[in-house]
C-alpha cells in the first residue's frame, strides 16, 4: 500500500534532518518526552477501559424487599 515505496536508510536520515531543522535540537528531547507521556496515558486509558468492561459497576440491582 506504499505509494512512494519502501523507506530506506537514506530517506530516514533525510526525514530526521528535516525534523531537526524544523523543531531544533533543543526542542527534540521535550518533544520525545511529551510523546512518550502521551503514549503512556493512552495505554493507561485503554487498560482502564478494559477493566471497566470486565467489571461493570452500572449493573442494575434487584430492589430490596421490605419485611
Amino acid at each position: 500500500m506504499f505509494f512512494i515505496g519502501p523507506v530506506g536508510p537514506t530517506e530516514l536520515i533525510l526525514i530526521i534532518l528535516i525534523i531537526v531543522i524544523i523543531f531544533g535540537a533543543r526542542k527534540l528531547p521535550e518533544l520525545g518526552k511529551s510523546m512518550g507521556e502521551g503514549i503512556k496515558n493512552f495505554k493507561r486509558s485503554i487498560a482502564s477501559k478494559d477493566k471497566d468492561e470486565d467489571n461493570p459497576t452500572d449493573e442494575p440491582h434487584p430492589p430490596k424487599k421490605d419485611e
